[in-house]
């Protein structure tokens, strides 16, 4: 059927419907009654909340109840680094990073390299070659401005890091039985025990600091919503082991340029990645972009675009057109015929271009900077 859609923490097939998959994973929608909470500490919305880019959670109530009592939280998100990074793996960053600032919060982002390894196509390359993209990734996510004096990066395999999180990691695997996780992942009997542990150390992240300090302290994860099964079956052995259930915000998927499925690394041809040039991107875009222009010019003049379909109108919905009063005559000249298909794939490749000249920049200067947010215990 055309609806059907898969997600999963390693796949994400079809056209997402998300109130499907809220109410299949359980979730709550993400309520004006919770962006009114949140804008009275930030003053304002962040563009991914106006928008509903986030358009989920899992005890949000509960966190800013907290908050409100003088219970100051963390951040936790990470990233799987089977490659380079593009620009939908910035979205759940971005907004992190602007959490970081209003709340004042520390972060802790965590590089599954190990479970990279362990889910990789068997004849894919050891551990080791996925520790250098966490590190290459790293540099992605200093440039967005993180404070390093409050952003700890945890890569997972490295001796520092596995040292410090095994013990937990082990406390968490010990409460988690193998019919759960056949049943939140899909497993079955061929799936190797290393996979079955693996969400065991994602979880460790989520109650870290409350650990290493003794005190139990709220945690707020930003993340994609294929992740958000990880911590279904994790939240309920947190409490096992007399730590809080973490809050969950989730963001919906970046479209590809293609026209079916989220952006994807492994697909070239769906993707700007964040190391594209400025002719790299114009090319992928006028080539690639799902338009939801007309066949015709003379159609196009007459019957106009549909924007909800067009993948450029969706970047720019979606972050890089922030204000509201440009995008709305965007998309009214482009559904109107106004405005060609031609005329929004320049204005978009403008727009990426011109947040990946300065994102390249700091990439660059980062270099000299993974030091500062490696977490040594």
């Amino acid at each position: 059927m055309a609806n059907e859609f898969k997600v999963t923490p390693w796949t994400v097939t079809g056209n997402v419907d998300y109130e499907k998959l809220t109410k299949e994973f359980g979730t709550e929608p993400l309520t004006d009654e919770i962006l009114n909470r949140i804008k009275r500490h930030t003053k304002e919305l962040h563009v991914l909340l106006r928008r509903k880019v986030f358009f989920s959670h899992r005890d949000m109530k509960w966190l800013l109840d907290e908050y409100e009592k003088g219970n100051k939280f963390f951040l936790y998100t990470g990233r799987g680094p089977s490659g380079p990074v593009h620009i939908g793996h910035l979205i759940p960053w971005i907004f992190t990073r602007w959490l970081q600032e209003k709340f004042d919060a520390e972060l802790w982002f965590q590089f599954t390299d190990d479970e990279k390894f362990l889910f990789r196509k068997k004849d894919e390359v050891g551990i080791g070659e996925y520790t250098k993209i966490a590190y290459e990734n790293a540099l992605d996510v200093i440039a967005l401005g993180f404070n390093p004096k409050k952003t700890h990066f945890l890569i997972d395999s490295l001796p520092e890091t596995a040292g410090m999180m095994y013990k937990e990691a082990i406390r968490i695997a010990d409460k988690i039985t193998a019919s759960t996780a056949k049943a939140a992942f899909g497993f079955d009997d061929s799936y190797s025990i290393g996979q079955f542990f693996y969400t065991a150390m994602q979880a460790v992240p989520a109650i870290l600091p409350s650990a290493l300090k003794g005190v139990n302290i709220p945690c707020l994860i930003p993340l994609g919503v294929d992740q958000d099964p990880h911590f279904r079956v994790a939240r309920d052995v947190y409490t096992k082991l007399g730590f809080y259930k973490p809050a969950l915000i989730h963001a919906k998927f970046m479209a590809g340029l293609l026209a079916d499925g989220k952006m994807s690394a492994s697909i070239p041809n769906s993707t700007i990645y964040t190391t594209d040039s400025p002719k790299e991107v114009e090319e992928k875009i006028k080539k690639h972009a799902f338009s939801g222009g007309r066949t015709s010019l003379e159609e196009h003049r007459k019957y106009g675009g549909n924007p909800d379909i067009d993948v450029c109108y969706q970047w720019l919905y979606n972050f890089f057109e922030p204000d509201d009063k440009k995008l709305a005559k965007i998309y009214d000249d482009y559904k109107s015929g106004k405005m060609l298909t031609s005329e929004l794939k320049d204005y978009t490749i403008a727009k990426i271009n011109a947040f990946l000249k300065e994102h390249q920049k700091k990439r660059e200067k980062a270099k000299s900077q993974i030091e500062k947010f490696l977490f040594k215990a």
